[in-house]
């Protein structure tokens, strides 16, 4: 389906990402290496950015500031050692008011995550909690799963995949 509206009038968060992708053909997309984790598969945002590695105070930290819809995308290295989300932040990020997070590395507290109206997309999941070592990059570019994520970034996901919109997209409604 395809949408013959000017760009300015179109309800992103109401277009699935195929239809994006078809208007915004150059825009660009997420590996498809992510799982569905939270209770809202489609979720539209500005990206807020962390890099952090194997230790999730940072993401703490962020989930528990006001979200306004916005996307945190965590870029966890793609580390498979320990889960740097879990139900306690899940709800965190729900309680904010956050639209989503992107894992770059591994959840955990699946059934909790399931529960919540926040989407949540992650590589896997591992039971091991993360370190707990404050360290990291806050608001910086992340490149993963074949893209670059600056921070204000339009993300847009659904059960289709994950795309970052261009930069003259307007903000969700």
């Amino acid at each position: 389906m395809t949408h013959d509206l000017p760009e300015q009038t179109l309800p992103l968060t109401d277009l699935p990402t195929t239809d994006l992708s078809d208007l915004y053909p150059d825009a660009p997309v997420f590996a498809p290496v992510f799982q569905e984790f939270g209770g809202r598969p489609r979720f539209t945002g500005r990206a807020v950015t962390l890099r952090v590695h194997e230790n999730n105070p940072l993401v703490r930290e962020r989930l528990g500031t006001p979200g306004e819809g916005r996307v945190l995308v965590v870029d966890g290295g793609g580390s498979l050692n320990c889960a740097l989300l879990g139900g306690q932040l899940g709800e965190l990020a729900e309680q904010g008011g956050w639209a989503g997070v992107i894992v770059n590395g591994c959840v955990r507290d699946t059934a909790e995550l399931r529960g919540l109206n926040v989407g949540i997309r992650a590589l896997a999941v591992h039971p091991r909690r993360s370190g707990k070592a404050a360290t990291g990059e806050r608001d910086v570019p992340l490149t993963f799963a074949g893209v670059t994520v600056n921070p204000g970034d339009l993300i847009s996901a659904d059960e289709d995949g994950i795309l970052i919109l261009p930069p003259h997209a307007h903000d969700p409604a």
